[in-house]
């Protein structure tokens, strides 16, 4: 039975948790640009009045700004229509809808780190297809799987994917900082500051996600190839 549910996690799960995490990157680095343009983002600039006023329950209705990978998208107040600026590896976000004693301190990472999440992307997508073929192969018998170079082959590809990982590490710390600093220049604005609060938001956690299931795929390829080594 043990063995059997090996079988189906190795050549039914992990290509499902491979596309899956696929899936999750694609989201992440393209949102908000090209899609998902209020729903996913890295960072989020909302109304508040947590840091102008905490002693004030009333909600508060303004401008939003979502900051992603590849661009910026904006909406004037929580009813109207969501701009986007065209998608770059080299993005400049637009931060016309925040009022204009705004703090000016939101930039794009540099443009090395999206390109970097770029090749990540389309080296995991060569993983996926390879890995699957080699699953399916494996149906027919051990004497199907291809040869000792394609395997060590699919089996290294991962390591370089998680590229995307570390430069998504990057933009979490840049955007950490940018956070940081915008916050604390509106605390220190006191009630003149504009009722704004900036958060890093749900696309870093779908990046956690995706290269969580990313390992899976990872680990049954290299045990595959360790199998294949150890019966040379």
């Amino acid at each position: 039975m043990i063995a059997g549910l090996s079988r189906v996690a190795i050549l039914y799960l992990a290509p499902v948790l491979s596309l899956t995490s696929l899936f999750l990157m694609l989201f992440a680095y393209m949102a908000p640009a090209v899609l998902l343009h209020s729903r996913v983002a890295l960072l989020v600039v909302s109304p508040s009045l947590e840091l102008t006023n905490n002693s004030s329950s009333q909600g508060v209705d303004g401008p939003t700004l979502f900051l992603g990978a590849l661009g910026s998208c904006s909406r004037p107040n929580s009813k109207g229509p969501v701009t986007c600026t065209p998608p770059a590896l080299s993005p400049t976000y637009d931060l016309s809808a925040l009022p204009p004693n705004a703090p000016d301190l939101l930039t794009a990472p540099t443009a090395t780190t999206p390109a970097f999440i770029a090749i990540s992307i389309g080296l995991s997508t060569i993983f996926f297809i390879l890995f699957t073929l080699i699953s399916l192969r494996a149906n027919l018998g051990p004497n199907s799987l291809p040869g000792w170079t394609v395997l060590r082959f699919t089996a290294h590809l991962p390591g370089l994917g998680y590229l995307g990982l570390t430069s998504f590490l990057v933009i979490r710390m840049w955007f950490g900082k940018a956070v940081e600093d915008f916050n604390k220049a509106i605390t220190h604005g006191g009630s003149n500051a504009p009722h704004l609060i900036a958060q890093t938001s749900n696309g870093f956690t779908m990046v956690w996600v995706a290269y969580a299931f990313y390992a899976v795929p990872l680990i049954c390829a290299l045990a595959r190839l360790d199998i294949m080594a150890g019966g040379k």
